[in-house]
């Protein structure tokens, strides 16, 4: 988050949504969802499984996501 150049590296904002990552995902999750920046592909992939524990994680991550639209903004 702090090396996004959409962000400009915002502190207190990336600080925020690793609140909510943290609440929300652990650490596992936390790293899979990370490389999803590095390699958006990844994102998609995961978005289109039919794999029960695919599809659990991104039920995760899409609550996570909404979370830290609603606490960050």
């Amino acid at each position: 988050c702090n090396a996004a150049p959409q962000q400009g590296g915002n502190r207190n904002l990336c600080g925020c949504i690793q609140q909510v990552a943290n609440l929300t995902l652990n650490g596992r999750e936390q790293k899979l969802a990370a490389g999803f920046f590095k390699d958006p592909q990844k994102a998609q992939v995961m978005r289109q499984s039919a794999r029960r524990r695919d599809e659990t994680f991104w039920q995760k991550y899409l609550a996570f996501g909404e979370s830290a639209a609603l606490y960050c903004s």
